[in-house]
């Protein structure tokens, strides 16, 4: 693979009070025909997170049509798993219905933040979104202890598969907590009550300590993950050991083969991704591959675009 690299999209600078910074976790949905919304988590002046979309030109994404001026889901009641952000992760279009998956955080104690998995769902074709419920539909648990983050769902028929972001420890390092997490796979009917399965898709290596963000598609019967990954020690400050993209293959969605060497895309040498690349999304479009992507400052920089080179 060879990705294009084409620029920036778009980076929130004060458009509005409860959007002042941060376009985080791109996610695409092509409404219709050549016109795509990019579901984004945005922070207000307290830092909450809150989900916003922009339209834009699916075949031009950097010529924006239309910004929404408010919040598609509001903060959780106070006490609950998403009462400090909401941020979209995933969508799926089923039986005339947008299934919106997204992550809530609230702040902690002894560590900087908890993460769950919420739904939302619209039944008017994506002018409304309304919380499936007040909880999580996937919370850390008897085997998961610490949180589960940024799923990636597809579904064909009633086989609905998740893979997600799962922690298995927070650790001190440079005196503060820092969380490690991998890929696991989970399965339901519904696409609302899950089976986590255990399986660890994407694991640890002598670099990777954290693996979020998944984006998992099939092409000619083989499934492909792109993902996020990174080092725990020194990624807020060393672009060496910061966020990157990874890339692996499946026939079966559950035992994965990482081939990152093969993923086509690196950050920049200067400019709005210079130090990170993550969070990324892939759409087609009239037999082209888009890839949505954040870069510096997890998302604070903004996310832009790369279009797969097929020469």
């Amino acid at each position: 693979m060879r990705w294009i690299k084409k620029g920036l999209i778009f980076a929130p600078d004060n458009n509005f009070g409860w959007m002042v910074s941060h376009a985080s976790i791109p996610i695409a949905d092509e409404i219709r025909d050549n016109r795509l919304r990019i579901y984004f988590g945005t922070r207000d002046k307290q830092g909450r997170s809150l989900p916003a979309y922009i339209e834009v030109e699916a075949d031009n994404p950097q010529n924006i049509l239309y910004m929404h001026h408010k919040p598609i889901l509001p903060l959780g009641k106070l006490g609950t798993f998403d009462d400090d952000g909401v941020m979209p992760s995933w969508i799926v279009n089923h039986n005339d219905s947008k299934y919106l998956y997204y992550i809530g955080w609230n702040r902690q104690v002894t560590v900087p933040y908890r993460l769950a998995i919420g739904l939302a769902i619209s039944k008017d074709g994506g002018n409304s979104y309304h919380k499936y419920s007040e909880g999580p539909i996937c919370d850390r648990a008897l085997d998961e202890p610490y949180f589960n983050t940024t799923p990636c769902v597809l579904v064909k028929q009633n086989a609905w598969r998740m893979w997600y972001a799962s922690c298995t420890k927070w650790e001190i390092i440079d005196e503060r907590p820092e969380p490690l997490y991998h890929v696991r796979y989970a399965e339901s009917v519904d696409g609302i009550h899950w089976i986590k399965s255990g399986r660890v898709c994407i694991d640890y290596d002598d670099f990777t300590d954290a693996i979020a963000c998944p984006c998992v598609y099939l092409e000619n019967g083989v499934y492909k993950m792109f993902y996020s990954y990174r080092s725990a020690t020194g990624y807020r400050t060393d672009a060496q050991r910061s966020y990157r993209l990874g890339y692996a293959e499946s026939v079966d969605g559950i035992n994965w083969v990482r081939k990152d060497d093969e993923v086509g895309i690196d950050r920049s040498e200067s400019g709005w991704d210079c130090e990170m690349m993550e969070y990324c999304y892939i759409y087609e479009h009239k037999g082209k591959k888009y890839l949505l992507y954040n870069g510096n400052g997890f998302g604070k920089s903004g996310f832009g675009y790369a279009i797969l080179d097929e020469g």
